[in-house]
């Protein structure tokens, strides 16, 4: 009997030790893909970051996604980088959905101040209301981005926001239209 158990007890050792080990083949082969997948993708994000173009996917990671993304944004290529901020915000975390709106809202202000800067007013008007949204969903995702609250104040000074006036078909009376604004600050003229 005494042996009986002896042999018993050696088989159930050797199906638990060959489980272990069946597992921990398993768990190394992962391990080795998730690494093969990981250098995979630091490559691309590496070949993006040298200035080489490549297509991503909605399966990629969205640190390569992101990495897309910045280099579209630094070649103002702004309408081909928006599906890849729609897709980070909708499957990224809030920390990366942040900072992909906060990038795109700065390449929208770049491309308004270079609008500007030739003398092109109404053509910035949108760019600049446009990277104030960025900037504020940015800080309703990250209240505490402090880069998106600084540039947010930024783009505030640069084009003003209206009042909000309830229209109901009517003409403005003269003392509400004297409230509102013009769009682009101007230097004051007369006395302060």
């Amino acid at each position: 009997m005494k042996g009986l158990a002896i042999a018993t007890r050696a088989r159930v050792s050797l199906w638990l030790a060959g489980l272990i080990l069946v597992l921990a083949l398993g768990i190394a082969g992962y391990s080795t893909v998730r690494l093969l997948l990981a250098q995979h993708d630091n490559r691309l994000i590496l070949s993006l970051g040298q200035g080489h173009d490549l297509a991503t996917s909605a399966s990629d990671p969205a640190q390569l996604l992101y990495a897309r993304l910045h280099f579209l944004l630094l070649r103002d290529r702004l309408d081909e980088a928006q599906p890849l901020l729609n897709q980070i915000v909708r499957d990224g975390d809030a920390r990366q959905s942040a900072v992909a709106l906060y990038a795109m809202a700065n390449a929208r202000l770049r491309v308004a101040f270079a609008q500007l800067e030739k003398g092109r007013i109404d053509p910035a008007i949108p760019l600049v209301r446009l990277a104030k949204e960025g900037y504020r969903r940015a800080l309703g995702l990250d209240p505490e981005f402090w880069d998106a609250k600084y540039n947010l104040d930024i783009a505030m000074r640069l084009v003003r926001d209206f009042p909000q006036i309830e229209q109901s078909g009517e003409e403005l009376p003269p003392e509400a239209a004297k409230k509102l604004w013009t769009e682009l600050p101007g230097l004051p003229k007369g006395l302060p």
